[in-house]
């Protein structure tokens, strides 16, 4: 399968990008590699390779849900780049 500048124009325009003229053949390009990709990708033979995860039939062990505070404050602050004793710090983004 490959894309034309048409259609590289059409699906920047679904996406809200904003495309220059002079870039749309590199677009179409890397979108036409992946496209390949895809297809390399579907010509591999996947019988008998069993679901790594989800569709298997299983469920998933359901647990009670319960409000807590995390009780790890400490923890969570101790990622803070910068802190104001129990709170994190952050710049002031309006003057």
């Amino acid at each position: 399968m490959s894309l034309d500048t048409a259609t590289v124009r059409r699906v920047a325009s679904l996406a809200r990008l904003k495309v220059e003229s002079d870039e749309l053949p590199r677009l179409q390009a890397e979108l036409n590699g992946i496209l390949d990709w895809i297809e390399q990708l579907q010509a591999v033979d996947t019988s008998g390779v069993e679901p790594m995860a989800g569709g298997g039939g299983g469920s998933l062990r359901m647990r009670e849900d319960q409000v807590t505070d995390g009780n790890n404050q400490s923890g969570i602050l101790a990622n803070a780049p910068d802190r104001a004793g129990a709170f994190f710090a952050v710049p002031k983004v309006v003057e």
